[in-house]
Order: structure tokens, then sequence, then C-alpha cells
């Protein structure tokens, strides 16, 4: 039987103002974008990731 869960925090006040302003001036920074050097390691991984076998083959 599922239960509903209200823990989820309410903001008001304060607390509400400052949470969207920072929200507001985050949307404004740059997103991050990877360097070509760390893409390249990042698809060797996710290949060495794909062709990992275990137990390893004799």
């Amino acid at each position: 039987m599922a239960m509903t869960i209200n823990s989820s925090p309410v903001l008001s006040g304060e607390s509400a103002r400052a949470f969207v302003e920072e929200a507001e001036r985050n949307a404004k920074l740059p997103t991050p974008r990877l360097s070509p050097e760390r893409e390249a390691q990042l698809r060797d991984y996710e290949r060495k990731c794909r062709e990992f076998t275990f137990p390893p083959k004799k």
C-alpha cells in the first residue's frame, strides 16, 4: 500500500524571496561546457564501460 509523503518543504516570506532571487540570478549565468579533452575522456570511459565483461574472458 502506497502512502503519500507530506514532507516537502514550503518556502514562505524571506526564504521564498531569497530563493526566487537566487534562481533568477542563476538562470542568467552561462551554462558550463566541457572542454574537447574532457569530452574525449568521457567518450573513452563510456566505450570501456560498454565493453566491460564480468567475469573477464580467459
